[in-house]
């Protein structure tokens, strides 16, 4: 768990740059959380080819690649970025 004595130095440290601090929403239950609707785009697997290095779960800026590699699409908003940071490749984006 992080100290308070840490949390405050870090705001610190971004308010000096200009950088804002505010505080981040949970994300909300139910269809009205649910962001994959925006996308024109979804990732598709190809899991023989996926060497599982593990770049697109930890990329993900929605946490929707879990560790099987099952993607979420309720919430997934179809950025590409995990298609991006494979490094086989062996990712890609297909329209919806």
């Amino acid at each position: 768990m992080l100290k308070a004595k840490t949390v405050q130095k870090s705001k610190t440290a971004l308010k000096k740059r200009d950088i804002p601090v505010t505080p981040a929403s949970k994300p909300q239950h139910g269809a009205a959380g649910r962001t994959g609707t925006w996308r024109t785009f979804r990732p598709e697997i190809d899991r023989p080819s996926c060497k599982k290095c593990g770049n697109c779960i930890l990329y993900c800026p929605e946490a929707c690649i879990d560790r099987d590699l099952n993607v979420d699409y309720d919430y997934c908003k179809g950025c590409g970025i995990c298609a991006n940071e494979c490094p086989t490749k062996s990712i890609k984006m297909v329209r919806e």
